[in-house]
C-alpha cells in the first residue's frame, strides 16, 4: 500500500480534519494508548511526552478489506452543543479522508464513529 493512503496518513488527515471543528477542544487516545506512554521510558533531558493528536483517532481495514473504518475519540468545550459538534466532526472527517483517498487514486468506502469523552470546561481547554 502506498504511504499517502497508508493507515499512517490517514490518521493524521483526520486528526487535522476534526480538530478544525468549532467546538472540539482536543482528541482523547485510547486507554491504551494512554498506559502505554505513560510506562515509556522518559529521559531527564527530553520535554514531557506529548500525545499526538492522531493517537485520538482509530483506523481500521473493512473486514472484506472493502474500505474503513475510523473512529474519533473527542473532548469537546462546554460552550458548543455536543450533538452538533460531533455531526460536524463525523461529517468533516469523513469528507476529508474521502477526498485524500480520491485524490491519490484510492476511492474507498469510509465510515466514521464520534465517541465524545468529555465536555471540557473552558479553562481545561487551553
Amino acid at each position: 500500500m502506498r504511504a499517502a493512503t497508508g493507515t499512517a496518513t490517514l490518521l493524521s488527515v483526520a486528526a487535522e480534519a476534526a480538530l478544525t471543528v468549532p467546538g472540539v477542544a482536543g482528541l482523547q487516545p485510547r486507554l491504551a494508548q494512554r498506559l502505554a506512554a505513560a510506562a515509556a521510558p522518559t529521559s531527564p533531558l527530553t520535554t514531557p511526552h506529548h500525545t499526538p493528536p492522531e493517537a485520538g483517532i482509530r483506523a481500521d481495514r473493512a473486514p472484506d478489506g472493502s474500505g474503513w473504518h475510523l473512529e474519533v475519540r473527542c473532548v469537546l468545550a462546554e460552550s458548543h452543543r455536543a450533538l452538533d459538534t460531533a455531526r460536524n466532526v463525523h461529517d468533516r472527517v469523513r469528507s476529508a479522508v474521502i477526498s485524500h483517498l480520491s485524490t491519490h487514486g484510492a476511492a474507498e468506502p469510509v465510515t466514521v464513529t464520534v465517541t465524545v469523552t468529555r465536555i471540557a470546561a473552558l479553562q481545561d481547554t487551553t
